[in-house]
């Protein structure tokens, strides 16, 4: 029978074939990414960097038949490729065997990870690549993604009045600095449709919200609106500052907040402790207890 590290990068009827009559796990793939690094042991790889291609196939457990073309209910592409920056941008390394187990380690924390295939190969140091493949498997109790380096950010909650304001660019100016950031609104200050039914008023009220991220975001394009935990990670890591639309977070929440939709302060500091958020500001709004507000005739954030 082929091995699996062979049948990893194999046609999918090729493994369907070696695995049956079990059902073979679904995958998802990173195909031929180059990138160019210092790495190596020999002297003359030092001080200059060489082309290094990676390969990486990782199993996933099953998901359920209707996944509701929802981002977060997958493994998204993004957690490989962020896998491989991190570890290059770590520390200097001499082995591929080195490297290759840091970014199976880090892919496996991934809580839809079951198995990694990590192909590693350098393009320059003859006439063929030379590397190295390992499989590893995700242990029984693995660390959390957020024990290795998921990105803590700046949580800033902007009131109506703040929106509005000639201050507003030189707030977002200070705030893009201060990356990774995220922005928070509350609903606009007219009345929202009204609903009998409280869930349906709920979401309602969950939706002002969002527009009025629309309404920030047309005031500064640099605002990018995001509702999935997926996109605003992805955003922190490569420092583009966005607004959070709070509708898809609270609604599949396995603890929602307790605070109403409306009570938007009070939403807003969820969503900071969901984010494991390094601090919270509050301009031109009062700060719930543990937060810091700013008043808007300050022009500069602490």
């Amino acid at each position: 029978m082929p091995s699996d590290l062979k049948l990893a990068f194999a046609h999918p009827e090729a493994r369907a074939v070696a695995t049956g009559p079990d059902r073979p796990h679904d995958r998802i793939s990173l195909r031929d990414h180059i990138v160019e690094v210092e790495i190596g042991a020999y002297q003359p790889e030092r001080g200059t960097t060489q082309r290094v291609c990676f390969n990486v196939v990782v199993e996933v457990r099953p998901h359920a038949a209707d996944l509701g073309d929802d981002v977060d209910r997958i493994l998204s592409y993004d957690r490989i490729t962020e896998a491989i920056a991190a570890e290059l941008s770590a520390e200097r390394l001499n082995l591929l065997e080195t490297l290759a187990e840091r970014i199976a380690e880090r892919i496996l924390t991934e809580p839809l990870a079951l198995r990694c295939f990590v192909r590693i190969e350098k393009l320059d140091r003859g006439p063929g690549a030379l590397g190295v493949e390992i499989v590893r498997s995700a242990p029984s109790e693995p660390r959390l993604a957020e024990e290795l380096d998921a990105p803590r950010p700046l949580v800033v909650f902007l009131s109506n009045e703040a929106i509005a304001s000639d201050n507003l660019t030189g707030w977002i100016d200070q705030v893009a600095a201060c990356a990774p950031a995220i922005l928070c609104v509350g609903p606009a200050d007219r009345p929202a449709p009204r609903s009998a039914a409280p869930l349906a008023q709920r979401r309602i009220d969950l939706l002002a919200t969002e527009q009025n991220g629309w309404v920030l975001a047309g005031r500064d394009p640099r605002c990018v609106v995001v509702e999935t935990r997926t996109e605003l990670d992805w955003a922190m890591r490569h420092g583009q500052l966005t607004v959070w639309a709070p509708p898809k977070m609270v609604l599949d929440a396995v603890a929602p907040p307790a605070a109403g939709p409306r009570d938007a302060a009070a939403l807003c500091l969820w969503f900071a402790q969901v984010m494991h958020a390094r601090e919270i500001l509050f301009i031109g709004a009062t700060a719930p207890e543990g937060a810091t507000g700013i008043d808007l005739d300050q022009t500069t954030l602490p």
